[in-house]
């Protein structure tokens, strides 16, 4: 990192120097550095201490940066925007931009502050800082939720009444997650909920050991800004069938006798161990005899990869081209792709990412219905990510590229292998065979280039693979592995009907797992539109002049236009698809418009919820399957690139 000189009085407050260019991007969308993330930072203390006195503490929550007009981007990078048409021009200097939020854990007051780098690269200015609206929480922090597991140790009421179950303080495990919905609270608080687990040896599968649940024993509530327990939830159970013990499903008044009101007595954690470390797992829990070990399976690449990396961040592979980046958010964003079609380049994607998701749990009793979880808006994929090994995560040939967010003190903190780039063989791209007497046939191996990210999210982990094929197909293939989320259950208890019992005693509530992946399209070009098509029988019946045979159908396509006609959903019944359309261009044998299909595998489900639900008015991208919508550039980027919007948590 470069020696920072700040001289007091050669420049104003809110510029932070260096004594040389630090600053070295090769592409207009890369991530910020760490050693940017720091100098935003320093830069906002700087402005905050001289320029903010009503602000007495920085905490530091995300820093990104702020994107450039997309014309001026695909300028810089040489990409046409029309087909046929030379690169537009740069116009004037493509300014690099960064954004930071913070907040005041003292006041609860929540910040957004926006930055310039100067044009020589040795200064970071703070342009702007606007307060947040009252109850707009920025996304929850890796820290805050380790924090929630050490806080629920120190306060003697969660203490006693783990001790009146059986688990000492040192046994005691708290996954931190998001409040949710629960309206009971000040807006202006910064609240977590715990779910609290026994963890009876070191390293052991605390989540074996439910101490909450659809049967759950007790939930604390935690303000992270007060670093305090404030409230304590009791869910209330099923022990009669499906006869509740609470009078009803909605939420006791704050001051109530919380387990009063979920009629029930306290319920211990199971005892039974399900381990899934090999040296923690016992005779006990193995169920029968371990298959022969696999025999070593070696990829190895003697010439060398394929794919080439330049400037750490530009990815070229056969046809392909695109920038990589890590996003604390997102995880992986990809952008600027194109192909080289015979030496004319195509543009085909602007960017790429899963823009956000939600998981809402089935159990309608309180405190369940806060379950919903928005694990890209609320925790933010990249700062969740693993940092990667190799023949564990990845196999083969690798690359990896990093990563970095920013910590509460403002420093970076710094992922060496968070994202995997490497080729693997995929079966067959292309056969015939002509089987006619001495025909000859021709067989093509299909490769794809992976693009891949792994992140655990409490007790889930997901792993995220972008592939990019030879023929020009681009695929997401979302993963999903780690441990189920687990619930308590009362000796005898049922969990149906929201739940199954996956080991005695031990609740897997239903659930759902939506995900929003955002395409930024330009198919050779920025003007592009989304045409559905249905496959249809004709209406002439057999034996008409028309259909005699009665086998004729057709494609009927309809063009979306607006934005209003752009809320689209599946119909399996007639084989609906999508399909990405330049007007502007045509193919050279069909005269139809170029264009990309959109295809899914089993990813058409919406949410299970009645009208008015929770989770409906949080996540209402995902009551459709496809929204068609036209991107909209402010003078900070993109304005709809959240799904849910920008501030998710406590919303």
């Amino acid at each position: 990192m470069s020696k920072l000189t700040v001289e007091s009085g050669s420049l104003p407050n809110d510029v932070v120097s260096l004594d040389k260019e630090v600053t070295v991007i090769t592409h207009p969308l890369d991530a910020l550095t760490p050693d940017e993330i720091s100098l935003v930072s320093l830069a906002v203390r700087q402005h905050v201490a001289a320029e903010r006195k009503d602000v007495r503490a920085v905490k530091f929550i995300t820093s990104n940066i702020i994107a450039p007009p997309k014309r001026d981007v695909l300028a810089f990078l040489g990409i046409p925007v029309e087909p046929g048409a030379q690169p537009e021009q740069v116009n004037g200097h493509l300014a690099r931009r960064a954004e930071t939020d913070f907040l005041d854990p003292v006041t609860g007051n929540n910040y957004n502050a926006k930055l310039t780098l100067a044009t020589d690269k040795r200064a970071w200015v703070v342009n702007e800082i606007d307060t947040l609206p009252e109850g707009t929480q920025p996304q929850i922090t890796v820290e805050e939720l380790i924090e929630c597991d050490e806080l629920v140790r120190k306060d003697e009421t969660v203490l006693k009444l783990a001790a009146e179950v059986g688990v000492s303080p040192e046994q005691l495990c708290a996954d931190g997650w998001s409040i949710g919905w629960d309206d009971r609270w000040p807006k202006e608080k910064r609240i977590q909920q715990c779910l609290l687990y026994a963890r009876y040896g070191s390293h052991e599968n605390l989540y074996a050991h439910p101490l909450v649940i659809s049967i759950r024993d007790f939930i604390p509530v935690v303000d992270v800004n007060a670093k305090k327990v404030i409230h304590i939830d009791f869910p209330p159970h099923r022990l009669n069938g499906d006869s509740l013990s609470a009078k009803s499903t909605a939420p006791p008044a704050a001051d109530a006798d919380a387990l009063g009101a979920s009629g029930r007595a306290r319920i211990p954690p199971p005892q039974q161990k399900a381990e899934y470390l090999p040296d923690l797992i016992g005779e006990a829990t193995k169920t029968r005899p371990a298959p022969e070990p696999l025999k070593p399976l070696h990829v190895v690449q003697p010439e060398g990869v394929s794919f080439k990396v330049t400037g750490g961040s530009v990815l070229e592979w056969q046809n392909w081209r695109m920038h990589v980046a890590f996003s604390g958010r997102e995880g992986i964003a990809i952008s600027t792709v194109t192909w080289n079609d015979g030496g004319v380049v195509r543009p085909i994607f602007y960017r790429l990412s899963l823009a956000e998701m939600v998981v809402p749990y089935a159990a309608p009793e309180h405190p369940h219905p806060r379950k919903f979880a928005f694990d890209v808006g609320e925790y933010g994929m990249g700062t969740q990510a693993n940092e990667l090994s190799l023949g564990c995560d990845c196999l083969g040939t690798i690359h990896y590229l990093p990563g970095a967010f920013v910590g509460h003190d403002g420093k970076p903190v710094v992922l060496k292998q968070a994202i995997c780039i490497h080729e693997e063989d995929n079966g067959l791209l292309w056969k015939h065979t002509d089987y006619r007497v001495g025909g000859r046939a021709h067989a093509v191996r299909s490769r794809r280039l992976v693009i891949s990210m792994v992140c655990t999210v409490a007790n889930y982990e997901y792993t995220f693979a972008y592939h990019f094929y030879l023929d020009g197909t681009v695929e997401l293939q979302i993963g999903l592995t780690g441990i189920v989320n687990t619930y308590l259950l009362a000796e005898g208890e049922d969990p149906a009907p929201y739940g199954t019992q996956v080991a005695p005693r031990i609740n897997a509530q239903y659930h759902q797992h939506v995900f929003s992946l955002r395409v930024d399209p330009m198919v050779d070009g920025l003007q592009n539109t989304v045409v559905e098509s249905d496959i249809e029988a004709v209406p002439s019946p057999t034996g008409s002049a028309e259909n005699y045979a009665g086998n004729a159908f057709v494609s009927r396509d309809v063009r979306v236009s607006r934005s209003s006609e752009g809320v689209r959903d599946y119909n399996a019944a007639v084989d609906r698809r999508w399909k990405i359309v330049n007007p502007g261009k045509k193919h050279f044998a069909s005269g139809k418009e170029v264009a990309y299909g959109i295809m899914a595998k089993g990813a058409w489900e919406t949410l299970k919820c009645a009208e008015g639900a929770w989770a409906k008015k949080r996540a209402a991208f995902a009551e459709h399957n496809v929204w068609v919508v036209k991107d909209v550039e402010g003078r900070n980027g993109s304005e709809r690139l959240w799904p849910a919007g920008k501030y998710v948590p406590q919303t």
